[in-house]
């Protein structure tokens, strides 16, 4: 610090400039945030949860789907399971149910490699799964409900396209559970300002309170033009036609023979069984004609 003394105040901050804090504003206002507050707004900002927990949090919400429809089998007692006690029959459509959908979820780890269009890889993924959980079921139909079939019995046969209907609906509501919803693009038309020398020509026609106002609409008016502008409507003698000439540099839609209206202006658009009209910034209603609603809908007005 020494070194610095005698110079002149200009000439010490110069030097002194590399052992400031370099740190940089936390608020868009320059406000500096205590560390508290940076600490616990960035532990709320930094937090994603990873791939690991996504995939815990996801064979839970599995987990909890077969039970849920193994509950509802309960109840309903299919494939004449209702005449079996209540409490063998809920621990044996919970519990093949739960089985069942692991032995699924196991298999399409597998199958996901090879096919990724999810509803296909689920049919195969039932079809490919159906012997197994068919031995599940008859495991617990013989422990669970008293029963006595052999593996290699005409039953089993019989069995194995009732456990397909049950594998293609428990799989395929997996699958419906699993499906990301669409992503939902909202489009908006962006209006850049026009040129200046877009509607040069035009405004030199004007008087000079409306020359520099801003331009909403013309109109056709016989041998006139209607020139509409936040100022008020000015008349021109002037052919529509070569009003609308005049402007096609500029951001705006000839939308009717009679009209042509700056883009920037337009507030609403209503189209209704070959019809429609358009309201202005200035409250004005402007008809649309067949032939000038294409060009609304491509500006995305329609």
């Amino acid at each position: 610090m020494t070194a610095f003394m005698g110079r002149s105040p200009q000439v010490a901050a110069r030097k002194l400039a590399p052992y400031r804090s370099r740190r940089q504003p936390d608020f868009a206002n320059g406000a500096m945030a205590s560390r508290a507050v940076r600490d616990r707004v960035g532990s709320h900002l930094d937090f994603r949860p990873s791939l690991g927990q996504e995939t815990a949090m996801r064979h839970v919400s599995e987990l909890g789907l077969f039970i849920l429809i193994g509950a509802v089998l309960a109840v309903l007692g299919p494939y004449g399971t209702v005449e079996d006690p209540v409490l063998p029959r809920a621990l044996f459509w919970l519990g093949t149910i739960t089985a069942g959908g692991v032995v699924g979820i196991l298999f399409d780890m597998v199958v996901q490699r090879r096919l990724k269009e999810p509803w296909l890889r689920m049919a195969v993924v039932s079809v490919v799964m159906t012997p197994v959980v068919t031995l599940i079921v008859l495991q617990a139909m013989n422990l669970l409900l008293g029963h006595d079939h052999a593996v290699m019995s005409p039953f089993t046969r019989q069995l194995l396209w009732q456990v397909f209907i049950v594998c293609l609906i428990v799989m395929g509501l997996r699958t419906l559970v699993q499906r990301k919803p669409e992503a939902l693009v909202e489009t908006r038309t962006v209006i850049a300002p026009p040129l200046p020398e877009a509607e040069a020509r035009l405004r030199g026609r004007l008087s000079a309170r409306r020359r520099t106002a801003r331009l909403i609409a013309l109109e056709a008016d016989d041998h006139y033009v209607r020139v509409h502008t936040d100022a008020g409507i000015e008349l021109l003698t002037l052919r529509f036609s070569d009003a609308v000439e005049e402007l096609c540099s500029a951001h705006g839609y000839r939308v009717h023979r009679s009209w042509w209206v700056a883009a920037d202006a337009i507030r609403s658009a209503r189209w209704r069984r070959g019809s429609g009209e358009l309201e202005l910034e200035d409250g004005s209603l402007v008809p649309i004609s067949r032939s000038g609603a294409p060009l609304l809908r491509a500006a995305g007005w329609l």
